[in-house]
């Protein structure tokens, strides 16, 4: 064989390793449950769609995202994906553990972001098991972060499973072990909803309730203060139901909307709570959230700005809303939050539970 032909090969086989990203390669992978489906890439272990019925039963995807995996690939929002080693941000790219300083990935001007640069949402997950239909479909993706990677210590095996469990339910159970070191470990899912249709414009007319009596509150950076505030009369409160674009107007000047970590009411530790119920007053669809999170970051799409999604619609900002159940953001660098710090041996779990209905 020629050397040119040998060039060509190499580049051939390095294309398409980059292409699939992993041995097995990159695919979509559909659950399905009567007319409720979900679709999940293990790019990035992102929920691709999720289709339901309104209060007329036509059907609809509720959330935002892309039509091929490529695009994925170059996406900026995190649409869908599973966020990590630690969700949302890190002041200053650094933690102190056990004596030990850590520097981390900057990929938000001096802060980290979701993990960095190629946090979990960037990589090949593996698909081990997945069940299309049945009495409960479901699909569990694996990754293995080894140590280092994005300058956080130790190797990790984080998985999630999405599963149908009932009629318009969906489970998201997240778990990452610490194989060898103390590390944190915060992750998040990050799916936009629009309960109207990915396609359907903005969600400022949606109702909100929150389950929340305080937020963190943050510099101009996003970056935590330390202080725990309560919402209770301000633009953050939701504790009671209220249309998005309401409060929205009250935010402080120069505010595109909301992006904020809320604390969830109720009791400390692991068991489940009511975080959010939202209600698309024109599909009559509602979702309710339910997880065991202590906290969930409300974001309003703020900076979505002619993105191309499905079937070339054009996503602006406030076209959809995010309630990212997880642990308090820069928490690494906050006693007064609840630890992110999984010691070896030890199983961090994060369960979410979606509940979908309609009223007329």
């Amino acid at each position: 064989m020629s050397k040119i032909s040998i060039l060509f090969c190499f580049i051939i086989l390095a294309f398409g390793i980059f292409a699939n990203g992993s041995e097995n390669g990159l695919g979509i992978y559909e659950i399905k449950k009567g007319d409720f489906s979900v679709k999940v890439t293990n790019y990035g272990a992102r929920i691709v769609s999720v289709v339901l019925p309104d209060k007329n039963g036509k059907l609809a995807d509720v959330v935002l995202g892309y039509d091929t995996i490529k695009e994925y690939m170059n996406d900026t929002c995190y649409f869908g994906a599973i966020v990590g080693r630690v969700a949302n941000r890190i002041g200053g790219a650094k933690f102190t553990l056990n004596g030990t300083l850590y520097k981390l990935d900057a990929n938000e001007g001096n802060n980290t972001l979701h993990g960095g640069k190629k946090g979990f949402s960037e990589v090949a997950w593996k698909v081990t098991k997945h069940v299309k239909y049945g009495r409960s479909p479901y699909i569990t993706l694996s990754y293995h972060s080894v140590d280092g990677e994005e300058g956080f210590p130790g190797d990790v095996l984080a998985s999630v499973t999405y599963a149908l469990i009932e009629p318009y339910k969906l489970s998201v159970t997240m778990k990452a072990k610490a194989l060898d070191k103390a590390t944190p470990v915060s992750l998040a899912q990050h799916s936009y909803w629009n309960l109207g249709g990915h396609n359907s414009g903005n969600t400022l007319s949606d109702e909100l309730q929150l389950f929340a009596s305080h937020i963190t509150l943050v510099d101009d950076k996003l970056i935590p203060t330390g202080k725990i505030v309560p919402v209770k009369s301000t633009p953050y409160d939701f504790l009671e139901p209220h249309v998005i674009k309401g409060p929205i107007k009250r935010l402080p000047k120069g505010s595109k909307g909301y992006d904020i970590n809320y604390v969830v009411d109720g009791p400390k530790g692991q068991k489940m709570k009511p975080v959010a119920i939202v209600y698309n007053k024109k599909s009559g669809r509602i979702m309710k959230l339910s997880a065991n999170a202590p906290g969930v970051q409300l974001y309003t799409g703020n900076y979505i700005n002619d993105v191309k999604g499905k079937g070339g619609y054009v996503y602006q900002s406030h076209a959809a809303l995010c309630l990212e159940t997880q642990g308090f953001p820069d928490s690494v660098n906050h006693p007064n939050f609840p630890s992110e710090i999984v010691n070896p041996g030890k199983t961090y779990e994060h369960c979410m539970l979606f509940t979908f209905s309609t009223k007329k």
